[in-house]
């Protein structure tokens, strides 16, 4: 950087000198974020399976509550018929826990072709099968 002596000359940055930072922040973000990017996939996933083994977990509370599997995911938030008021404990789930981390409802299959039941979310593409960020996530 040129400074010149004298009466009303200010000393600055020149236009090259904020292009070059510019650009040089700029590598570098192309560099960084892809890394960062990987890893929310892969945080998502591990909520996934959470979510998954939490809705589990209500499952089997719903089993020995109620000696009955429930015959969708709804009745583990809301009131099925064919249960008392009386009888009828208030959920542990809210609706939010059926979704998984790319906002689909989590699949849930009774009989199930692994177990009792069969808990899946089919990842970011929301297909069946894939790898990285659109493998599916699953119970057994």
């Amino acid at each position: 950087m040129y400074r010149k002596e004298g009466l009303g000359v200010r000393g600055g940055f020149t236009l090259i000198e904020i292009l070059v930072v510019v650009v040089l922040i700029g590598v570098l973000m192309a560099l960084v974020a892809p890394k960062f990017i990987g890893r929310i996939g892969q945080a998502k996933s591990a909520v996934a399976a959470q979510k998954i083994v939490s809705i589990e977990s209500a499952i089997s509370t719903f089993n020995l509550d109620y000696e009955r599997y429930p015959e969708n995911l709804r009745e583990l938030i809301e009131k099925p018929a064919d249960i008392e008021d009386a009888k009828w404990m208030p959920p542990s789930l809210k609706e939010k826990d059926l979704l998984d981390p790319w906002g689909n409802e989590i699949e849930y299959v009774f009989p199930g072709n692994h177990g009792y039941f069969d808990l899946i979310s089919y990842g970011a593409d929301s297909q069946e099968g894939g790898e990285g960020d659109n493998a599916d996530i699953t119970n057994w």
